[in-house]
């Protein structure tokens, strides 16, 4: 098991972050018991339904923010240890930073359980304030 294998299995370290790309993250968790999401950015709406069909959420969800929070904070239907998700192409704005509470207020509910979530963004050129994943810049 790699270093960054053993990072995201640790659900004290769950939160939200950059990396450069998703294939490290991808190898880290394969044969894991790790649920991997990959995500594509778009306007809010497109958002939370690329959110809701990468983490098959129930046909309840409401497609708001509310709702996305209420279901992070569920996962009953998924048996994973914990939850990486991967999210590519974002862009700054308002949306943005709602998207990011609602992530972290995610993230540290599932720790405090002894889940790892984590939320990547995909950030080549690092110009999201982010903490970096694991290594690189």
């Amino acid at each position: 098991m790699g270093k960054l294998t053993k990072r995201l299995e640790d659900a004290s370290r769950s939160g939200v972050y950059r990396a450069s790309g998703a294939d490290e993250i991808l190898d880290a968790v394969r044969g894991s018991r790790l649920a991997v999401a990959r995500i594509a950015y778009g306007e809010k709406q497109a958002l939370l339904r690329n959110v809701a069909a990468a983490l098959r959420f129930p046909r309840w969800f409401g497609e708001n923010w509310d709702a996305l929070e209420d279901c992070l904070g569920d996962l009953s239907w998924s048996d994973a240890r914990g939850h990486v998700l991967i999210v590519e192409n974002a862009q700054a704005g308002d949306e943005l930073g709602v998207f990011l509470d609602v992530l972290r207020s995610s993230a540290e509910y599932w720790a405090g359980r002894g889940r790892p979530f984590f939320a990547v963004f995909i950030d080549p050129t690092g110009r999201l304030a982010l903490p970096v994943l694991h290594g690189g810049k």
